[in-house]
């Protein structure tokens, strides 16, 4: 009798397994016809898609795109994918990571099992550093069979450009968030704007609004040096160059890198150089490092700090497969000098950017302290909120406000509750930005947005840090909030508010 019950249960659990398993392959059926669909998405869709997450969560990343709006995303930008992989969500290094070889072996191999392509003709790029590898994907079911494999933290278009997509589709308005942030001009300095002290500079406007003339009676930034992440330094203003050491500064270096291709290739590799053909880089480098000249032109923040530029995109709104590969290779190499301790990059993008994203990991778990501008722009003001990498919680964020009682962020710039800090850079009255270097020899310039104002605080970390050479980052950034105007309460748009240098490097 207990034999016929045993069996008769086992062979209704027998049953019920089945049962289960059929519905379970039928599930799995379900869910790749669902995900399957291989209609090709246009672009004004995919940014459709960008921009109401953009207005309904201030972010957007590609991990919540579906299968189809992922792989049509690849489509349009050369098949190329981006592939970050590890033992879980922060395993991003290849030191690392325990077999990850061997898990860039297995990620290939289910590339090559969907694709009709070789590996050889697959696999663009394998990061040295990180856990990241480029490669050409053209099936959909690639892309479905990658994201479920436990390896995978995210799978990306490394090569989807929004905003050409925006200005080919007739749906974006005038913005310098969709547009270069590069200029060549020179401009006359009203003398409202400066007041010149000795040897022969200028000191802007905005500096005595946070009291950093003051600061430099006990610190000039000696001894740290500032990574600049940007466009790179202009071969034509010598004071960013061979005449670094001029006037007051002295005994410190300057050094100059490229890690940008100029290529629509995504498998090309030479870079076009260190030196600057935007003019933005220029100025963010000179706001931070510009000597106290004898030739009577704008002195930086820091202007005994030692200066590492990378030329890392061509223009401040990183689109396309090369800028952000060169912004994550600036991260990965300011993050291996020793020397660096400060990290100012007045660019971004309005969604999140995987490789960039364990670019400024790596910086950060290396103790760089790391400031990045909340974004500047005219039309998209209303709905994009601070940018990235600025809204990581590994980066410092900055924005500008105009001058004045209270606090009224300048005419195009961004706000939100990501902000650590503000810097004064337009006036009430003329709406005159901050004075600073030209892009050429002996001439000045005026530059505004978030971009002056994270330079500026860069600036300022390293008048603190000089002050205090044996603190580490936090203890820097503490100290700069402390310092602040708003401290200990944080705003929900402007973060501590503006930081007084002088009381900061007491």
């Amino acid at each position: 009798m207990k034999k016929t019950v045993f069996k008769l249960c086992f062979l209704a659990f027998l049953g019920l397994s089945v049962s289960c398993t059929e519905d379970t392959i039928e599930s799995e059926r379900v869910e790749e016809v669902e995900n399957f669909n291989q209609e090709l998405l246009t672009t004004y869709q995919i940014n459709d898609v960008i921009k109401n997450s953009l207005q309904q969560n201030g972010k957007f990343y590609w991990k919540d795109a579906s299968l189809q709006m992922l792989w049509s995303a690849s489509q349009h930008g050369q098949n190329v994918i981006t592939i970050g992989y590890g033992n879980s969500e922060n395993d991003f290094e290849k030191l690392g990571t325990s077999k990850s070889s061997d898990i860039e072996k297995q990620l290939l191999k289910i590339i090559a099992d969907n694709e009709s392509n070789p590996v050889e003709k697959t696999l663009i790029y394998s990061d040295p550093v990180l856990n990241i590898i480029d490669v050409i994907v053209k099936d959909q079911k690639t892309l479905y069979a990658l994201r479920k494999n436990s390896n995978i933290r995210y799978i990306e278009p490394g090569d989807y450009r929004f905003f050409q997509y925006e200005a080919e589709n007739g749906t974006m308005k005038s913005s310098s968030s969709g547009s270069s942030g590069c200029g060549f001009d020179a401009q006359t300095l009203s003398s409202a704007d400066y007041t010149s002290i000795s040897p022969n500079a200028k000191v802007p406007w905005s500096f005595y609004k946070h009291n950093i003339p003051n600061a430099w009676s006990k610190s000039t930034g000696s001894g740290i040096t500032i990574g600049v992440i940007d466009s790179g330094v202009s071969p034509n203003q010598s004071l960013l160059g061979s005449n670094f050491n001029n006037g007051d500064s002295n005994g410190r270096s300057v050094q100059k890198y490229g890690t940008y291709v100029d290529s629509i290739w995504p498998w090309s590799t030479s870079t076009d150089g260190p030196n600057d053909q935007c003019g933005h880089g220029t100025s963010m480098t000179a706001t931070a490092t510009a000597p106290r000249n004898n030739k009577g032109l704008p002195v930086g923040v820091a202007y005994n700090a030692n200066l590492i530029s990378y030329r890392a995109a061509a223009n401040v709104v990183l689109e396309g497969y090369h800028e952000q590969k060169g912004v994550q290779n600036a991260f990965v190499g300011l993050g291996n000098n020793t020397a660096v301790k400060v990290i100012s990059m007045s660019m971004g993008h309005i969604f999140s950017v995987g490789r960039i994203e364990d670019g400024v990991r790596y910086a950060n778990n290396r103790g760089k302290l790391i400031f990045c501008a909340g974004g500047t722009s005219t039309s998209f003001t209303n709905f994009v909120g601070v940018i990235f990498p600025a809204w990581m919680s590994e980066t410092v964020a900055v924005t500008g406000i105009k001058e004045g009682s209270g606090y009224n962020k300048c005419s195009n710039c961004h706000s939100g509750n990501e902000i650590d800090f503000t810097v004064v850079m337009e006036r009430s009255a003329s709406g005159n930005t901050a004075p600073v270097l030209s892009y050429y020899e002996n001439q000045s310039d005026y530059v505004g947005g978030s971009s002056v104002a994270t330079a500026t605080t860069a600036g300022i970390a390293a008048l603190v840090w000089s002050k205090n050479p044996s603190w580490n980052k936090d203890q820097v950034l503490n100290k700069m909030k402390q310092s602040s105007s708003l401290y200990p309460n944080k705003s929900s748009e402007y973060g501590y508010g503006n930081v007084n240098a002088s009381l900061a490097v007491q």
